[in-house]
């Protein structure tokens, strides 16, 4: 069940409060593997599940791109 509201965040942002009903379990596996609270394993994860979808469209172009460096020359200009 989700209950968004509207607030704005210390940054300035437009954020959304939201309600979010989530198994106990989950939650704490969550929370140990981010070592954080609540709220910031919330963003973590949302963070990450949008990133995917860029991630997959990037590993759509695996070998169809040819660079003019090297990849020793990229790690030469450090």
């Amino acid at each position: 069940m989700l209950v968004p509201t509207m607030v704005e965040s210390s940054c300035m942002e437009s954020a959304r409060k939201i309600t979010v009903e989530v198994p106990a379990a989950l939650l704490e596996k969550a929370q140990r593997a981010s070592g954080r609270g609540i709220t910031q394993t919330v963003r973590n994860g949302l963070e990450l599940l949008a990133a995917s979808q860029a991630y997959e469209r990037m590993r759509q172009f695996r070998g169809k791109i040819r660079f003019s460096r090297t990849a020793a020359a990229l790690k030469d200009d450090r």
